[in-house]
């Protein structure tokens, strides 16, 4: 064991460590808990989450989102990987066609915002994102992505049934054309509209399957909404068929607890299955409103009566109705589409929500739901929200939960609805800004508090064993190694795990 005073050169490569050590992990806190907490409060007094406008900061989220996901899409169209995928890996198969089509409708509302008021943002969405909205376009329209439903339906997978695929391809195409004046898919777009118009009028109760023998509401509903915004771009007319539409979600289709549509039905008997859930009603009310008025007022109504939770500390939506008797009710944490329920709160059915409430003229629901999201998604200054992020599939979705947020929060109030004023800020929003704030100062003051312990073991000439500096070197090029190879930010980690082992020695 060699000591500071017999290889000064040696301390000096320690004491190095130490320093720079310290200033990463202040730097990174600052970054990580200090610098979202001023985000945080600057968006959290948007006026445009009390009076139901699209607030400024999604132009912020949009911008980054769009740089990043323009080449994430073109290179996995080019790749062909989503004809490896199995249909049994849901997240892999629909939900790279899913968050492209929630960026496009995003997109779609921001530039119908900008045009409303140019001065949120120096330049129009469809002007800056107009190779993401290309690329979107591409991903949702390619083949290749469509793999999993070929194996379901057959090579006339866009011929019948199919219904959650063809209403993804109908909207995507219709935000495109839309935004971009472009008509390279009308021809497909046009004969998907009328294709999926015609079969679900055709339909014995107005229903059809996603997958066989699998029939999800859910999707049927913002499939007529499809049908009826793609009448914008191609001069037709549904109105009609959109008003008979609505048998899909009467009678034997709804659960009879909550007088709202089961998340399941049998397409050949029109009956529906279960009860309904959190997620399938907040997506619905979405689109309800545009298509029938007055049935999505009732919904909305029972919706409040039986999803709408408001606990200590916490607002949210439940992905089960109150009093229900399933044993998961209320502890549920491994469902692919609804996410984890938590005390009976649904994380998808609470971010779908949002764009509910807004939709409806509930901004005293609304407000405090995005509060909850906007702390919730751990923003960072690059743009990135880091826990949409994290939840995404980082290997073939990683911007669903980004999109899904976006897109959410992009929901504004019809032009019928009377919007109510808002409510206060949860108790769990201010606990998240404290808990980012104090878990930055800790790391802060802790690197502080290391240096000065560092300088009081130097001038007691503190023993540097062969094994530390040996562990310090290796630590030391594996960190340079990681940032240069895979990510800075890997490789800051890394550099900073040296700490651990410095204070481990510092007895």
């Amino acid at each position: 064991m060699g000591i500071l005073t017999e290889k000064p050169w040696r301390g000096d490569f320690i004491a190095a460590c130490v320093y720079i050590n310290a200033g990463l992990v202040v730097i990174l806190s600052l970054y990580l808990f200090v610098a979202p907490v001023a985000i945080l409060i600057h968006d959290l007094n948007d006026p445009a989450l009390s009076n139901g406008n699209v607030p400024s900061f999604a132009f912020r989220w949009h911008r980054k989102l769009s740089k990043e996901f323009e080449p994430w899409a073109r290179e996995r169209v080019a790749s062909g990987q989503a004809t490896e995928l199995s249909t049994q890996n849901i997240s892999g198969t629909e939900w790279p066609v899913f968050s492209s089509v929630f960026y496009l409708w995003s997109t779609e509302s921001l530039q119908e915002a900008w045009q409303a008021d140019p001065t949120l943002s120096p330049t129009m969405p469809k002007e800056y994102a107009r190779g993401a909205i290309e690329a979107a376009a591409a991903l949702v329209s390619d083949p290749s992505h469509a793999a999993w439903v070929k194996e379901h339906w057959g090579e006339d997978y866009l011929e019948h049934e199919n219904l959650f695929y063809r209403m993804l391809l109908i909207s995507g195409l219709t935000s495109y054309q839309k935004l971009l004046g472009d008509d390279s898919y009308q021809q497909l777009l046009s004969d998907q509209v009328e294709s999926l118009a015609d079969e679900l009028d055709r339909s014995p109760y107005g229903l059809l399957d996603d997958y066989p023998g699998q029939c999800y509401p859910i999707d049927i509903l913002p499939a007529i909404a499809a049908i009826r915004r793609a009448d914008e771009v191609l001069g037709t007319d549904h109105s009609e068929f959109a008003l008979r539409a609505v048998r899909a979600f009467e009678g034997a289709r709804l659960d009879k607890k909550t007088g709202l549509p089961a998340y399941i039905a049998d397409s050949e008997t029109g009956i529906g299955y279960g009860p309904a859930r959190g997620v399938g009603i907040s997506f619905m009310l979405i689109w309800s409103p545009e298509l029938w008025p007055q049935t999505a007022n009732q919904w909305y109504i029972n919706y409040d009566k039986y999803y709408w939770q408001q606990g200590r500390g916490a607002v949210g939506v439940r992905e089960f109705p109150r009093d229900s008797s399933l044993p998961y009710a209320e502890w549920f944490l491994l469902d692919v589409d609804a996410g984890p329920v938590m005390a009976g709160y649904g994380t998808a059915a609470s971010a779908f929500g949002i764009g509910a409430a807004r939709v409806n003229g509930r901004l005293d629901q609304a407000y405090p739901l995005s509060a909850e999201a906007l702390v919730a998604s751990w923003p960072l200054p690059d743009g990135t929200l880091l826990i949409p992020r994290l939840l995404s599939n980082i290997s073939d979705a990683p911007y669903v939960g980004e999109t899904i947020l976006l897109f959410t929060l992009t929901r504004t109030p019809i032009a019928d609805r009377v919007v109510t004023s808002q409510s206060g800020i949860p108790f769990a929003v201010y606990f998240g800004i404290v808990l980012y704030l104090a878990v930055g100062m800790v790391f802060v003051g802790t690197s502080l508090v290391s240096i000065h312990h560092w300088q009081k073991h130097i001038k007691t000439k503190f023993p540097i064993p062969n094994r530390l500096f040996l562990i310090l070197s290796i630590v030391c090029l594996l960190g340079l190694a990681c940032a240069i190879l895979i990510h800075p930010l890997l490789g800051l980690l890394v550099l900073i795990s040296a700490q651990f082992f410095l204070r481990g020695n510092q007895q």
